[in-house]
């Protein structure tokens, strides 16, 4: 049968089917909450109140991707709320409650992860348009705390209701954002930013998520008011941030991240490297290189987001714009790069108040990751292949994925001869871990016992004794106690000489 429908009402019909599609779609995934969802709405109820799931939940549960946590909002009071869930849940935090907002956990019956829920009182704030803190102040409408959220994505809620049914409450329209995969502000979004700028980087979060597009009203405000973010604090960048790479698109992101100006003011080594040609001219830039590698990297992982492997892809070669050299002959060199890079990685995930051991992980990543370029055709020895175990340690595993996510040359023949000598040196690996314990490299002789068998009291030489039996260890391979013996006394012998 010929469709003479014309052709904007076809693709209207076509909207109002997929809308009515995802709501029925929304409401079987909410049915199946209903032992979480009924109860609270009864309890609610009962005290003469109403009760919405809300915001990212609303929005999830349409596309089919609700997990984790469930927020809800309400005309309730805090401490009606909290004496609700502390009749309801087993466990109740009150934290958040000077900004209206108490959360709670459920466990499961059946042994299942407990349910999280975090409840608002419906919010009217006031922003100081200096800080992103606002004066709380709560609201009596549903229409008047939607108006308030982010994005219009965020702002649709369900009723829930004391029999169990459910209301889809739209009133901000965002079901034909989500429908037409635009990220757009309830109000004009220069409002929305001075009010809380943070907003501009969750929208480039929103686009690595769930793979929408901002609106061009939002692109442009961002852009123009990318300057803004710097009233954030630096702990609130950097969730922002780690949400955004860990998320299902983040090559888009990162690339909006740039194109607006946010990069140069949070992360400006991301930017930087659109300034340096790659040294085989097969890349527009080292950034876009980058771009393949964090790629590549996301194909290789095998399970959740790998946040320290992803930041490594993307920060590998940020040691490349201050190491550029230009050669003779037209060529460009980038010596040591991995050097600087990785005391670059440092002094900015440092700035952004990383923890530690997130720090140090992707900085060793960064240093490590030329490494097996000295591999050749396999002719590293035995105690280089154990070095290069050793140094690598628990990310060994993230190293091999970030060193394969690394080739991105477009010799087909060349890439090949890459991977199969990565496949060479792993290989190696098993043979030797398979021989000696190749994970725990230590000394064949521990610090009391070098204590013993010298004479030494604790302290500095029992140190240094300790690391010439590490390096023997991994340039000779494991030694019987007398061979380490033998070894550590004819070390202690040439030590004295040296002294006297």
């Amino acid at each position: 049968m010929t469709d003479t429908a014309p052709r904007g009402q076809a693709s209207e019909d076509a909207r109002s089917q997929r809308r009515t599609r995802l709501l029925a779609s929304a409401a079987i995934t909410l049915a199946s909450l209903g032992d979480v969802l009924t109860p609270l709405a009864n309890e609610f109820a009962a005290r003469g109140h109403e009760l919405y799931l809300v915001g990212g939940s609303v929005r999830d549960a349409v596309l089919g991707r609700l997990a984790g946590d469930l927020d809800f909002t309400t005309d309730a009071r805090p401490d009606v709320i909290a004496e609700i869930l502390g009749n309801w849940g087993d466990a109740v935090w009150d934290t958040g409650i000077e900004f209206g907002t108490v959360s709670a956990a459920k466990r499961d019956p059946d042994g299942a992860e407990a349910t999280m829920v975090e409840i608002t009182t419906f919010r009217s704030d006031l922003y100081d348009q200096q800080s992103r803190n606002p004066v709380v102040t709560f609201g009596d409408t549903l229409e008047d705390d939607l108006v308030r959220r982010d994005f219009r994505i965020n702002a649709m809620a369900v009723k829930l209701l004391a029999d169990g049914k459910q209301e889809f409450v739209d009133p901000l329209d965002g079901m034909s954002d989500l429908l037409a995969g635009i990220i757009d502000t309830p109000a004009a979004p220069e409002l929305s930013f001075n009010d809380d700028p943070l907003r501009m980087l969750r929208g480039v979060r929103f686009v690595s998520q769930l793979g929408f597009a901002l609106a061009d009203r939002v692109l442009v405000a961002t852009t123009e008011m990318a300057g803004q973010i710097e009233r954030i604090t630096v702990e609130r960048v950097r969730v922002e941030l780690d949400k955004m790479i860990c998320g299902e698109h983040p090559i888009e992101a990162v690339d909006l991240l740039v194109e607006t100006g946010l990069a140069e003011l949070i992360i400006p080594e991301i930017p930087g490297m659109k300034l340096t040609i790659d040294e085989h001219h097969q890349h527009k830039d080292v950034y876009q290189h980058s771009l393949t590698v964090l790629q590549q990297a996301i194909d290789l992982e095998t399970g959740d987001p790998d946040l320290v492997l992803r930041w490594a892809a993307l920060l590998h070669d940020i040691g490349k714009p201050p190491t550029r050299r230009h050669e003779e002959g037209g060529g460009v060199s980038f010596h040591h790069h991995e050097v600087v890079g990785a005391k670059m990685v440092r002094k900015r995930m440092r700035a952004l108040k990383y923890p530690k051991a997130i720090v140090e992980d992707v900085a060793q990543l960064v240093f490590l990751h030329l490494r097996f370029h000295g591999y050749g055709d396999g002719q590293w020895t035995d105690s280089a292949v154990r070095r290069y175990v050793n140094d690598a340690g628990p990310l060994l595993d993230r190293l091999h994925k970030l060193v394969r996510a690394d080739c991105t040359t477009r010799n087909r023949r060349r890439a090949r001869k890459l991977q199969e000598t990565y496949d060479s040196l792993e290989q190696r690996i098993v043979v030797l871990r398979e021989a000696e314990d190749l994970d725990r490299v230590r000394p064949d002789l521990d610090g009391n016992a070098i204590m013993e068998l010298l004479g030494l009291p604790p302290g500095p030489m029992v140190g240094q004794a300790w690391r010439y039996l590490k390096e023997l260890r991994l340039e000779s391979g494991p030694m019987s106690p007398e061979e380490a013996e033998s070894a550590l006394h004819e070390w202690w012998r040439q030590q004295q000489q040296d002294q006297g």
